[in-house]
Protein backbone atom coordinates (compact mmCIF):
# COMPACT_ATOMS: atom_id res chain seq x y z
CA UNK A 1 0.00 0.00 0.00
CA UNK A 2 1.14 3.51 -0.76
CA UNK A 3 1.58 6.16 1.92
CA UNK A 4 2.23 8.94 -0.61
CA UNK A 5 -1.32 9.33 -1.92
CA UNK A 6 -2.41 12.97 -1.73
CA UNK A 7 -5.69 13.02 -3.68
CA UNK A 8 -8.34 10.83 -2.07
CA UNK A 9 -11.96 9.83 -2.63
CA UNK A 10 -14.54 12.02 -0.93
CA UNK A 11 -17.02 10.84 1.70
CA UNK A 12 -19.98 10.99 -0.70
CA UNK A 13 -18.34 8.49 -3.05
CA UNK A 14 -17.22 6.22 -0.21
CA UNK A 15 -20.72 6.24 1.30
CA UNK A 16 -22.28 5.40 -2.07
CA UNK A 17 -19.76 2.57 -2.47
CA UNK A 18 -20.67 1.20 0.97
CA UNK A 19 -24.38 1.48 0.12
CA UNK A 20 -23.92 -0.29 -3.22
CA UNK A 21 -25.38 2.55 -5.30
CA UNK A 22 -22.42 3.30 -7.59
CA UNK A 23 -22.23 2.11 -11.20
CA UNK A 24 -20.03 -0.92 -11.79
CA UNK A 25 -17.27 1.15 -13.41
CA UNK A 26 -17.10 3.47 -10.41
CA UNK A 27 -17.06 0.49 -8.04
CA UNK A 28 -14.01 -0.79 -9.92
CA UNK A 29 -12.11 2.46 -9.44
CA UNK A 30 -13.07 2.77 -5.79
CA UNK A 31 -12.04 -0.83 -5.06
CA UNK A 32 -8.74 -0.23 -6.86
CA UNK A 33 -8.05 2.92 -4.86
CA UNK A 34 -8.95 1.23 -1.57
CA UNK A 35 -6.47 -1.55 -2.35
CA UNK A 36 -3.69 1.07 -2.33
CA UNK A 37 -4.89 3.72 0.12
CA UNK A 38 -4.95 3.02 3.86
CA UNK A 39 -6.71 6.32 4.60
CA UNK A 40 -9.71 5.78 2.33
CA UNK A 41 -9.95 2.10 3.19
CA UNK A 42 -10.28 2.95 6.89
CA UNK A 43 -12.98 5.52 6.09
CA UNK A 44 -14.83 3.02 3.88
CA UNK A 45 -14.77 0.46 6.70
CA UNK A 46 -16.29 3.08 8.99
CA UNK A 47 -19.16 3.61 6.57
CA UNK A 48 -19.61 -0.17 6.25
CA UNK A 49 -19.88 -0.43 10.04
CA UNK A 50 -22.34 2.48 10.14
CA UNK A 51 -24.51 0.78 7.53
CA UNK A 52 -24.47 -2.43 9.55
CA UNK A 53 -25.54 -0.53 12.66
CA UNK A 54 -28.44 1.08 10.80
CA UNK A 55 -29.60 -2.30 9.53
CA UNK A 56 -29.51 -3.73 13.05
CA UNK A 57 -31.71 -0.89 14.28
CA UNK A 58 -34.33 -1.40 11.59
CA UNK A 59 -37.74 -2.53 12.78
CA UNK A 60 -37.27 -6.18 13.64
CA UNK A 61 -41.01 -6.68 13.35
CA UNK A 62 -40.88 -6.23 9.58
CA UNK A 63 -41.42 -9.73 8.18
CA UNK A 64 -38.96 -11.10 5.65
CA UNK A 65 -40.15 -13.00 2.58
CA UNK A 66 -40.38 -16.77 2.99
CA UNK A 67 -37.11 -18.53 2.22
CA UNK A 68 -34.93 -15.41 2.65
CA UNK A 69 -32.52 -17.13 5.03
CA UNK A 70 -32.05 -20.12 2.74
CA UNK A 71 -31.54 -17.88 -0.30
CA UNK A 72 -28.91 -15.85 1.55
CA UNK A 73 -27.00 -18.99 2.51
CA UNK A 74 -27.13 -20.17 -1.09
CA UNK A 75 -25.70 -16.87 -2.33
CA UNK A 76 -22.89 -17.02 0.22
CA UNK A 77 -21.96 -20.60 -0.60
CA UNK A 78 -22.00 -19.87 -4.33
CA UNK A 79 -19.92 -16.70 -4.09
CA UNK A 80 -16.20 -16.33 -4.64
CA UNK A 81 -13.82 -17.73 -2.06
CA UNK A 82 -11.90 -14.97 -0.37
CA UNK A 83 -8.16 -15.40 -0.04
CA UNK A 84 -5.87 -13.72 2.48
CA UNK A 85 -4.54 -10.32 1.49
CA UNK A 86 -1.65 -11.01 -0.85
CA UNK A 87 1.61 -9.13 -0.81
CA UNK A 88 1.99 -7.02 -3.94
CA UNK A 89 5.28 -6.83 -5.75
CA UNK A 90 6.64 -3.37 -6.27
CA UNK A 91 6.45 -3.90 -10.04
CA UNK A 92 2.69 -4.57 -10.02
CA UNK A 93 1.12 -1.68 -11.95
CA UNK A 94 -2.46 -2.95 -11.92
CA UNK A 95 -4.27 -3.18 -8.57
CA UNK A 96 -5.92 -6.53 -7.88
CA UNK A 97 -9.46 -5.40 -8.88
CA UNK A 98 -8.17 -4.26 -12.29
CA UNK A 99 -6.12 -7.44 -12.77
CA UNK A 100 -9.29 -9.43 -12.18
CA UNK A 101 -11.06 -7.44 -14.92
CA UNK A 102 -8.33 -7.79 -17.54
CA UNK A 103 -7.48 -11.37 -16.58
CA UNK A 104 -3.81 -10.69 -15.89
CA UNK A 105 -1.19 -7.99 -15.79
CA UNK A 106 -0.19 -5.25 -18.24
CA UNK A 107 1.03 -7.81 -20.78
CA UNK A 108 -2.53 -9.11 -21.25
CA UNK A 109 -4.08 -5.73 -22.11
CA UNK A 110 -5.12 -5.26 -25.74
CA UNK A 111 -4.38 -1.59 -26.28
CA UNK A 112 -5.96 0.37 -29.12
CA UNK A 113 -4.38 3.61 -30.40
CA UNK A 114 -6.42 6.81 -30.09
CA UNK A 115 -3.86 9.28 -31.47
CA UNK A 116 -0.66 11.10 -30.43
CA UNK A 117 0.72 7.86 -29.02
CA UNK A 118 -2.13 7.58 -26.53
CA UNK A 119 -3.71 4.13 -26.23
CA UNK A 120 -6.80 2.86 -24.45
CA UNK A 121 -8.41 -0.41 -23.42
CA UNK A 122 -12.14 -0.31 -22.66
CA UNK A 123 -13.13 -2.60 -19.80
CA UNK A 124 -16.44 -4.49 -19.83
CA UNK A 125 -18.81 -2.92 -17.30
CA UNK A 126 -22.51 -2.10 -17.06
CA UNK A 127 -23.87 0.50 -19.48
CA UNK A 128 -24.53 3.21 -16.87
CA UNK A 129 -20.84 4.22 -16.83
CA UNK A 130 -17.67 3.44 -18.77
CA UNK A 131 -14.25 2.27 -17.59
CA UNK A 132 -11.03 2.37 -19.58
CA UNK A 133 -7.32 2.07 -19.09
CA UNK A 134 -5.32 4.88 -20.67
CA UNK A 135 -1.66 4.79 -21.71
CA UNK A 136 -0.30 8.33 -22.12
CA UNK A 137 3.29 8.74 -23.33
CA UNK A 138 5.56 10.86 -21.16
CA UNK A 139 5.08 14.57 -21.80
CA UNK A 140 1.89 14.12 -23.84
CA UNK A 141 -1.12 16.38 -23.27
CA UNK A 142 -4.64 15.01 -23.48
CA UNK A 143 -7.15 17.02 -25.57
CA UNK A 144 -8.75 19.94 -23.77
CA UNK A 145 -12.17 18.77 -22.57
CA UNK A 146 -15.07 19.25 -20.20
CA UNK A 147 -17.57 16.82 -18.69
CA UNK A 148 -21.27 16.13 -19.08
CA UNK A 149 -21.25 14.23 -15.78
CA UNK A 150 -18.62 12.86 -13.41
CA UNK A 151 -15.24 11.50 -14.46
CA UNK A 152 -12.78 9.95 -12.02
CA UNK A 153 -9.21 9.21 -13.04
CA UNK A 154 -6.83 7.13 -10.93
CA UNK A 155 -3.11 7.02 -11.69
CA UNK A 156 -1.62 3.52 -11.84
CA UNK A 157 1.83 4.40 -13.18
CA UNK A 158 3.73 7.65 -13.66
CA UNK A 159 1.95 10.93 -13.03
CA UNK A 160 0.13 13.78 -14.73
CA UNK A 161 -0.13 17.50 -14.14
CA UNK A 162 -3.48 19.29 -14.24
CA UNK A 163 -3.51 23.04 -13.58
CA UNK A 164 -1.81 23.49 -10.20
CA UNK A 165 -2.16 19.85 -9.07
CA UNK A 166 -0.01 16.80 -9.73
CA UNK A 167 -1.50 13.32 -9.59
CA UNK A 168 0.78 10.31 -9.03
CA UNK A 169 0.23 6.58 -8.37
CA UNK A 170 -2.93 5.98 -6.34
CA UNK A 171 -4.15 9.58 -6.62
CA UNK A 172 -7.68 10.15 -7.92
CA UNK A 173 -8.84 13.23 -9.79
CA UNK A 174 -12.60 13.81 -9.56
CA UNK A 175 -13.89 15.99 -12.38
CA UNK A 176 -17.44 17.33 -12.65
CA UNK A 177 -19.28 19.53 -15.11
CA UNK A 178 -17.54 22.60 -13.67
CA UNK A 179 -14.05 21.45 -14.68
CA UNK A 180 -12.53 22.06 -18.10
CA UNK A 181 -8.95 20.85 -18.28
CA UNK A 182 -5.95 19.55 -20.25
CA UNK A 183 -4.05 16.89 -18.27
CA UNK A 184 -0.39 16.46 -19.24
CA UNK A 185 1.66 13.36 -18.45
CA UNK A 186 4.91 14.00 -16.61
CA UNK A 187 7.99 14.05 -18.81
CA UNK A 188 9.81 11.47 -16.70
CA UNK A 189 7.69 8.38 -17.41
CA UNK A 190 4.73 7.08 -19.39
CA UNK A 191 1.47 7.45 -17.49
CA UNK A 192 -1.14 4.71 -17.12
CA UNK A 193 -4.53 5.59 -15.65
CA UNK A 194 -7.89 4.02 -14.92
CA UNK A 195 -10.64 6.45 -15.98
CA UNK A 196 -14.37 6.03 -15.35
CA UNK A 197 -17.19 8.33 -16.44
CA UNK A 198 -20.99 8.38 -16.35
CA UNK A 199 -21.33 10.69 -19.38
CA UNK A 200 -19.36 11.39 -22.58
CA UNK A 201 -16.55 13.93 -22.46
CA UNK A 202 -17.14 17.33 -24.05
CA UNK A 203 -14.53 18.48 -26.57
CA UNK A 204 -14.23 21.94 -28.13
CA UNK A 205 -11.87 21.07 -30.97
CA UNK A 206 -13.16 19.45 -34.15
CA UNK A 207 -10.85 16.43 -34.44
CA UNK A 208 -11.55 15.06 -30.94
CA UNK A 209 -15.27 15.56 -31.58
CA UNK A 210 -15.03 13.51 -34.79
CA UNK A 211 -13.01 10.77 -33.11
CA UNK A 212 -15.28 10.63 -30.07
CA UNK A 213 -17.98 8.45 -31.63
CA UNK A 214 -15.44 5.88 -32.81
CA UNK A 215 -13.34 5.82 -29.63
CA UNK A 216 -16.36 5.78 -27.26
CA UNK A 217 -15.00 8.55 -25.05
Amino acid sequence: MSTDIKHHLNDAILMAYAAGTLPEAFNLLVASHLSLCDTCRAQAETFDALGGEIMEQMDAATPLPAGSFEQTLALISGGPVETPHEARAACDVLPRPVRDYVGGDLSTIRWKPVGMGVKQAILPTSSDASARLLFIPAGTAMPDHGHGGTEMTMVLQGAFQDADDRFARGDVEIAGSDLHHTPVADAGADCICLAVADAPLQFNRLMPKIAQRFLRI
